[in-house]
């Protein structure tokens, strides 16, 4: 097991719900990469959990009151907020994020968040109708604003026969976005990925084309998040207005047909490709040799022909495949076409975008996805770009490493 959190000091919060069976998992999983975790629990998280189990997974005694005169001789709440790297809720109940949201201090572990300037991160668990609640989507949003990293919720089937989103991640999944935060090491080091980003842009005549809203910034964002990781990293870029991020190769196209050549020939020499960028479905059957003037007609007809469908084209290498990551930008249907997409083009996972949502998809800085693979979904919340692809990269790397680790 690489030991990608050595010596790293990982503060646990447990809040009261059912979910809290996966924190005694959780902490296996980051002690055995080497971090260095302790425990505290709030009261009703020990009617899930008990204190027993969690010291003997870490190997540190576990906390839960806020007033024991043993530890609070020597200040306890205040030493173990400035003992920890990260501080990770998992679960965090509705009632938690309520009271993190409004820097409340009213037990240990709010105490030690509130006292803390480490990194904070929260794994929502509660029913699905509780997190859709509106006072429970603003408690989240003004986490982010406090810069707290929000990890889910996952969707599916809840221990109370609901189906939604609301359940904590799996503990896997967390220690994969834990990672890159907290990791000195390149923990991507000896793999190579190529990334598409951007539009592209199809001739109509020498001055008009036919193109789309891609600024590129999501496919720039997991170029430089991969560079960050340790990963060498292509990048096939369409024409945006964005400058290439420090150290990865850059290979600059404008048309579909240029980005299928140069993604066959770099995915081929790649262990991971992510199709990102926004593709022109159809180009021009003929380019005009000189500009369309307009004429008398009130209508203008083109003739259009399908572009090759570069992603579908990776996936289905016969020779030096690599794991094949998709994105699908849709305005209704989001996640059925996801679906569809990623069951008919053979990918590995796909990210489905609904770029009809307001400040997210194309031209912003924030973007919200849903990481779909076939035996499992992943909700990635509204978030700044850079947060979200080093999430989808530290995720889309595990995916990897467990495929690769089968027989």
């Amino acid at each position: 097991m690489q030991q990608s959190l050595a010596s790293k000091r990982i503060l646990l919060g447990i809040s009261g719900g059912i979910a809290a069976y996966k924190s005694a998992d959780l902490v296996r999983r980051l002690t055995e990469r080497g971090a260095d975790v302790r425990v505290i629990l709030t009261d009703a998280a020990q009617h899930f959990i008990t204190p027993l189990t969690l010291q003997a997974l870490s190997g540190n005694p576990v906390s839960h009151s806020l007033l024991d005169p043993s530890a609070e001789a020597a200040m306890g709440h205040i030493e173990l907020a400035k003992w920890a790297d990260l501080i990770i809720v998992a679960p965090a109940s509705a009632d938690v994020i309520a009271r993190l949201a409004h820097g409340l201090a009213n037990d240990l572990l709010t105490t030690c968040v509130l006292a803390s300037d480490a990194i904070v991160a929260v794994a929502p668990a509660m029913n699905q109708q509780m997190y859709k609640n509106i006072a429970t989507q603003k408690n989240i949003a003004t986490l982010k604003e406090h810069k707290f990293h929000i990890f889910g919720p996952g969707s599916g089937v809840q221990a109370c026969g609901d189906v939604g989103a609301g359940r904590m991640l799996e503990p896997l999944d967390i220690v994969a976005l834990i990672e890159p935060l907290l990791s000195s090491k390149h923990v991507l080091s000896g793999l190579t990925f190529t990334i598409t980003a951007g539009p592209t842009r199809e001739a109509i005549d020498p001055v008009r084309y036919i193109s789309n809203h891609s600024s590129g910034k999501m496919g720039y964002a997991l170029a430089e998040a991969a560079v960050k990781a340790g990963a060498k990293v292509t990048l096939i870029s369409g024409p945006v207005q964005l400058p290439a991020p420090a150290g990865v190769q850059m290979i600059q196209v404008e048309s579909a047909e240029q980005m299928h050549q140069a993604a066959l020939t770099a995915a081929a020499q790649s262990a991971i490709f992510i199709g990102c960028a926004a593709v022109a479905d159809y180009r021009m059957s003929e380019i005009a040799t000189d500009k369309l003037k307009k004429g008398s007609e009130s209508e203008l007809q083109l003739t259009l022909v399908k572009n090759p469908d570069i992603i579908a084209a990776v996936a289905g290498m016969n020779k030096n495949r690599p794991f094949t990551v998709g994105f699908a930008a849709e305005t209704r249907n989001v996640l059925d076409y996801a679906r569809q997409k990623l069951l008919n083009k053979k990918l590995d996972m796909i990210c489905a975008n609904d770029v009809s949502k307001p400040n997210s998809g194309f031209n912003s800085n924030q973007n919200a996805i849903t990481l779909i693979w076939p035996l499992g979904e992943l909700d990635l919340p509204v978030q700044p770009k850079q947060q979200l692809a080093e999430q989808l990269i530290a995720l889309i790397s595990q995916h990897y490493h467990a495929l690769e680790k089968k027989p």
